[in-house]
């Protein structure tokens, strides 16, 4: 097909459909920094959430990156984030990256308050942007449209010191399967990066040794490591699970690190059997 047998006008829809429309709540995350470029430099349509305005967010401005303020500790502010964004775009891919280890520290030794405010953060608020902009997914598009989450630890044993943060992504994990089953028209994904050197651990070294234990020299040991940096393969998996189809994604939690995602032997296995990669009990 030649530009001119399809006029200006077919032009235009044609532009559009080749686009697909990216939606990153808090882009200013380092995950969601790296994703942004990726897809932005791919050149589609870029629609992002921030808390803090930045040089690095004013880079993704001169790119084409179209931002909206939003303070996820605010029900409030999410609402109206999302009314904004469902009223001018429809979208292909809602991409969600808020994170807090806070507080670090046990349990029982940390304010209940602060712990709360974590599960909000990590799980409520992130439930209630999936609840507000499922009306303005785009369902025309390949495979569908999609939602990406991001896991955590704690699946296989106790991350002490974590709790909050734990048992929101657990929550998440079992909330991708749910989603999947009621809502067959979207994927739902969430993908454990493993460790990543991110701003996260920023809140592991300011708990100290006193509240993060062991955890406090190992994340500081890792910092050190230059080397160690996972953020590729985030935008890597993230892609990959963007062009797959809903009966090898949907519902599952995915580790970039230890699953062989994006080999054809997997997606066999994933496509004959619908428990791997869920919340399952194990041997009892």
């Amino acid at each position: 097909m030649t530009y001119p047998e399809i006029g200006l006008r077919g032009l235009f829809n044609f532009k559009r459909k080749v686009k697909k429309r990216y939606v990153i709540i808090s882009i200013s995350s380092d995950f969601g920094l790296a994703l942004a470029n990726n897809w932005l430099d791919d050149g589609h349509v870029v629609i992002g959430t921030y808390r803090n305005f930045s040089d690095r967010l004013k880079e993704l401005e001169s790119k084409g990156a179209i931002l909206f303020k939003c303070d996820l500790s605010s029900s409030l502010d999410i609402d109206k984030a999302c009314i904004k964004i469902s009223r001018d775009y429809e979208w292909d891919v809602l991409c969600i990256a808020p994170a807090t280890l806070e507080p670090v520290g046990e349990f029982i030794k940390t304010a209940f308050d602060e712990w709360e405010n974590s599960i909000n953060l990590n799980f409520t608020s992130q439930m209630r942007i999936i609840y507000n902009l499922i009306p303005s997914r785009r369902k025309d598009s390949n495979h569908g449209p999609i939602v990406i989450l991001f896991a955590g630890g704690g699946t296989n044993n106790a991350t002490k010191y974590y709790s909050a943060y734990t048992i929101s992504k657990i929550a998440q994990i079992k909330m991708t399967e749910l989603l999947d089953s009621e809502i067959p028209d979207t994927r739902f994904c969430i993908i454990g990066p493993g460790w990543v050197k991110t701003k996260i651990h920023e809140a592991t070294i300011k708990a100290g040794i006193a509240n993060a234990g062991e955890n406090y020299q190992k994340t500081l040991d890792i910092i050190n490591n230059k080397n160690d940096s996972n953020l590729e393969k985030v935008v890597e998996c993230c892609n990959w699970v963007i062009s797959s189809s809903r009966d090898i994604v949907s519902g599952r939690n995915f580790s970039l690190v230890y699953d062989q995602w994006g080999t054809e032997s997997l997606n066999e296995k994933l496509k004959n059997d619908s428990n791997l990669f869920k919340l399952r009990r194990f041997g009892n």
